[in-house]
């Protein structure tokens, strides 16, 4: 009987496992998160806080995914009209124009070479009204292959543009003029026929062969193109090219490729890529996607903030069971473990409920400005305002982990310090907070 019992009571006195994060610290973690009506507080604070992790990541990431969306929008749509490349002449006209884009085109890497002739004009419809326009001069096989152009045509088609007849025009310069396909368009350029009384402008009136709507507004509503040899008769450039536009494979690698196209080139060239032409566009957008992020990690700092304060109002209520839970042999970092784990519960599952949220809200994005639209009776996002015709939203797997891992390490830290508070909390000491 007294063997039986000497071996009970090491039993019954056995204190708990101090393995790191063992099951004994988990159970006491989870019970802590669990509410009971005197620490109905406490249970309060902490959910403001899993709310306000969850809102804040969210948040930030629903904004860099619309910032994200802009960028990849208007590269796409800019540079659908735009080659990634410029080459221009730095040894006299570019009258070899044909050779070079052909030399061009063969280069690994890229896609299709574009001689252009460009010249600013009055362009005016039936009615009288006038807009200024941009006139970009190509060749119809190269308008064809230009896919943000041809697969968009709204109305009409290229017969008459490969016919050299015609020119295409954005929907929104149609909509301004009152032009449709068929119509006609009179164009008055400031360089005109040299006579003994001077420089006359020239007028000239083509035939609306096609509408277009490329989706940004900006070159729907100012943008004509004319076959390259009507072109280079109406800006006095006959036989030339003015540049030719290079479109690669991948825009990010244009700097790669300089060095065949300067080869390939044989001559004297000056070489200019999106970026420059757009640097300050660009660099507008990213200064405000970098400013935006940290702003709304504020968000998330706040309520890892609130975390804190939970805490330490949890660590106060619970001075006894540090007390019981030090004299039945838990070690001061098992104490320090079993909050760390309570608090960063909290960040955790905030974070993820963030991150779903967040998904759901950038997968049904124009869903939901539509809907807010209705409810409010106004357009937001008026295309007429903006450059795009609906918001964009496209999530960046690695910008999504960079927000998730930003808030669970604000979480871990803004636990750190209550949970070491307890953990230093001597037994008898701990009682007085009873």
């Amino acid at each position: 009987m007294s063997v039986a019992t000497a071996e009970q009571e090491p039993a019954a006195v056995r204190p708990p496992s101090t393995r790191p994060f063992s099951y004994f610290e988990r159970m006491v973690a989870w019970r802590y998160l669990r509410s009971r009506r005197k620490e109905a507080f406490i249970s309060v604070i902490a959910g403001f806080s899993f709310i306000g992790i969850m809102l804040g990541v969210a948040t930030l990431i629903i904004v860099m995914a619309v910032m994200n969306g802009f960028r990849t929008e208007l590269i796409s749509r800019i540079l659908g009209i735009n080659g990634h490349m410029m080459v221009q002449s730095l040894d006299g006209p570019l009258d070899n124009y044909a050779d070079l884009a052909a030399k061009f085109s063969g280069i690994q890497g890229v896609t299709m070479a574009i001689p252009l002739i460009e010249g600013q004009t009055l362009a005016s419809g039936q009615g009288g009204a006038g807009t200024g326009a941009l006139v970009r001069g190509v060749r119809a096989d190269d308008l064809a292959k230009m896919k943000s152009i041809s697969d968009n045509i709204k109305s009409g088609d290229l017969v008459g543009f490969a016919a050299g007849t015609g020119v295409a025009i954005g929907s929104r310069m149609a909509d301004q003029l009152g032009l449709q396909a068929g119509s006609t368009i009179t164009l008055v350029a400031p360089e005109g026929d040299v006579t003994p009384m001077g420089v006359n402008p020239r007028v000239k009136s083509y035939t609306v062969s096609a509408i277009f709507e490329i989706g940004m507004s900006e070159y729907d509503a100012s943008i004509i193109f004319m076959p390259l040899e009507e072109a280079q008769l109406y800006f006095n450039a006959e036989g030339i090219a003015q540049s030719i536009e290079l479109f690669v494979a991948n825009p990010d690698m244009v700097d790669s490729l300089r060095k065949p196209v300067e080869d390939a080139a044989g001559r004297q060239i000056l070489i200019s890529d999106w970026r420059d032409r757009n640097k300050t566009f660009f660099s507008a957008l990213e200064v405000e996607r970098n400013v935006m992020f940290m702003i709304l990690t504020l968000i998330v700092l706040v309520a890892a903030l609130n975390i804190v304060s939970g805490l330490i109002m949890l660590v106060k209520d619970k001075g006894a069971d540090i007390a019981i839970l030090r004299t039945m042999g838990a070690s001061s970092g098992s104490v320090m473990r079993i909050f760390f784990m309570t608090g960063a519960a909290i960040g955790i599952v905030g974070t993820f409920a963030g991150v779903l949220v967040g998904v759901i809200v950038c997968l049904n994005i124009e869903s939901i400005r539509e809907f807010f639209s209705w409810i409010s009776g106004q357009t937001i996002f008026n295309p007429e305002l903006y450059f795009l015709s609906q918001l964009p939203a496209d999530m960046n797997a690695g910008e999504t982990v960079s927000v998730v891992l930003m808030a669970i390490g604000l979480s871990f830290l803004a636990t750190i310090f209550p949970a070491w508070r307890a953990s230093r909390l001597d037994p008898v000491q701990a009682l007085r907070y009873e």
